[in-house]
Parts: structure tokens; C-alpha cells; sequence
């Protein structure tokens, strides 16, 4: 049952733009948030604050976060994945930190450098002391599958949202972060978590990375799903997983909903306007189809 509203986060200047090669100014990175506010977007993952020799991409995360426009009804978010990570968010004077913890031992590993056990434990001690006015939530990353250990079953994402739920995130994002996803696994995931925890939000972030990107989408809100992560263009990857291209394009999912009756407060035009200038920045062709397409035809006149 899908409800008439649904928020779309947007997470182009965050997982859309990190992976690519060409790297974005601060003052590039700040206007594409500009232009996806100017769109309607009120939520947005601005930065990740982690290590820059890692990430090149993210090395001005403090810059970023220092020209966010303060004076506006947006809430800005910030990835981490430690304590360090934490508290420069907090410095930062985010709103809102998303704390991520794999699925997988073997990716958590290659992605944090601790076990899924010692990444819970972190959460564990950041929720514990987090100050008022941020708010922390909680990614379970390769929730569907992934790129080291194949099938992640369902039992063992349970333990590890068991294991989390524990220390009370504001909400519970699954991510696909490798795009292995269908409508079929997004529907028993997302079902399994509300039937045991029916009042956490759960958010959705899902990769197109072998085109079910879209029809995921759809069932996750059928599903309850109360928010979904979007890129504008459609970019984005993540550096420690093998073939995970491509974020759903934010035009692409707007279109969607626009056309489902669904509200997003989010204008397709100006969402195309802003893929289109993010592809020139990136100098290649971004994935997004809408973009391309446009939105519904108008009549021809005779």
C-alpha cells in the first residue's frame, strides 16, 4: 500500500560523485547542492567524513560543510564510519550523521577496516554520547548481497538489525550497495524488518547497477519504505565494491512517483536542469534516462 508522500534524499554530492576520477571543487560541490534544493530537495547527504587518502573525492568535507546554506529549512547529512568520522560531523555542524555498518564481515572489513561486531560497538558508543541537535542513523550496508561473500541470507541481516536496533537509531537504511537486488528481495527485507520493529523508518538505497534499481524502488514504498536515496544524473559507486555503478537517478524516480500520484514536493524540471549540469561537470554521459527523455509529452498541436 503506498502512501501520497514520500521523501526522496538526494546523495549526489556524497555517494553520487565520490567514485568518479574527475574530482569536484568545493564551490562545484556547493552549488550542485543549491541547484538540488532550488528543485524541491530537503534532504540531502552533502559530504562523508572519511579518510581522504581513501576517498580523494571527499578530502574537503569540512569545506563543504562550512558553506552549507544554514538559513534554510534543509537537513544536511554526513556519512561516517568511526568515531573519528563522528565527531568531525559533529564539529561540522550537520544535522543528521549516517553511520554505516556491512552486512558482510569480508566488505566490512575492506570498507571500514574493523569486524561487523567492532563497527556495531562504535555505533554502540556513538549513540551513547551523541549531543543534542544531531540526529544518528543507520545504514546496514550489502543488505541484498555481497561482493566477496555472494548471498547475504535473510537470517543473517536480521541478526546484524537485531544487533543494531539495540542502541536506537532514528532511522534504518538498507542499502543495495552493489545493485543485486529484485522487487521480490526488496519486499521480504523490508517486511521482515517491520513485522519485528514496526515504528523505525526505513529508508532505501538502492543501486541500478543491473537496471532493477527502479522496479526495487517501487516495491520498497509498496512495502513501507518511508524514504529513498537518489543521485541526480543517476551517478555514483562505491570505491570498495567491485561493479557498483550507478545511484536510481533522482529525475528518473521523481517521474516515477509524478506519475503514480505519489507527491515528492520535488520539481522534475529543475531536477533534469541539475542532472544536466552535473553531467558537464563530470565531462561524460551520466546514466539518467529521464534526463534525456524529458518528462510527459505535451499534445502536438494540429
Amino acid at each position: 500500500m503506498t502512501s501520497n508522500f514520500l521523501e526522496i534524499v538526494e546523495v549526489s554530492p556524497r555517494d553520487g560523485i565520490q567514485n568518479e576520477k574527475t574530482l569536484l571543487s568545493t564551490e562545484s560541490k556547493l552549488h550542485l547542492i543549491s541547484l538540488a534544493m532550488d528543485a524541491g530537495l530537503r534532504r540531502l547527504e552533502v559530504t562523508s567524513f572519511v579518510n581522504p587518502k581513501r576517498v580523494q573525492q571527499m578530502a574537503d568535507a569540512e569545506e563543504v560543510a562550512a558553506g552549507l546554506p544554514r538559513n534554510s529549512d534543509a537537513k544536511f547529512i554526513g556519512l561516517t564510519l568511526n568515531k573519528r568520522g563522528f565527531d568531525r560531523a559533529v564539529a561540522a555542524g550537520l544535522d543528521q550523521a549516517n553511520f554505516v555498518v556491512v552486512a558482510s564481515e569480508t566488505f566490512n572489513q575492506k570498507n571500514q577496516g574493523v569486524s561487523t561486531r567492532e563497527s556495531i560497538a562504535a555505533f554502540s558508543a556513538i549513540q551513547k554520547k551523541a549531543p543534542v541537535g544531531i540526529d544518528v542513523g543507520l545504514t546496514i550496508g550489502a543488505a541484498f548481497g555481497c561482493p566477496f561473500e555472494g548471498e547475504v541470507p535473510l537470517s543473517r541481516l536480521m541478526q546484524v538489525v537485531e544487533a543494531c536496533m539495540v542502541h536506537d537509531p532514528f532511522e534504518l537504511a538498507l542499502a543495495d550497495t552493489i545493485g543485486v537486488a529484485s522487487p521480490r528481495d526488496v519486499t521480504e527485507r523490508v517486511g521482515a524488518i517491520k513485522r519485528a520493529y514496526p515504528d523505525v523508518p526505513i529508508r532505501l538505497h538502492l543501486h541500478n547497477t543491473r537496471n532493477t534499481g527502479i522496479a526495487n524502488a517501487w516495491a520498497g514504498i509498496e512495502a513501507g519504505a518511508k524514504s529513498l536515496d537518489a543521485s541526480l544524473g543517476g551517478v555514483g559507486g562505491c570505491p570498495f565494491a567491485p561493479r557498483a555503478t550507478g545511484n536510481i537517478a533522482t529525475e528518473d524516480l521523481v517521474y516515477l512517483l509524478d506519475r503514480s500520484g505519489v507527491k515528492t514536493n520535488v520539481s522534475l524540471d529543475k531536477a533534469i536542469t541539475a542532472a544536466e549540469w552535473l553531467e558537464k561537470q563530470l565531462g561524460k554521459t551520466v546514466p539518467g534516462m529521464v534526463m534525456k527523455a524529458g518528462g510527459f509529452p505535451r499534445p502536438e498541436a494540429a
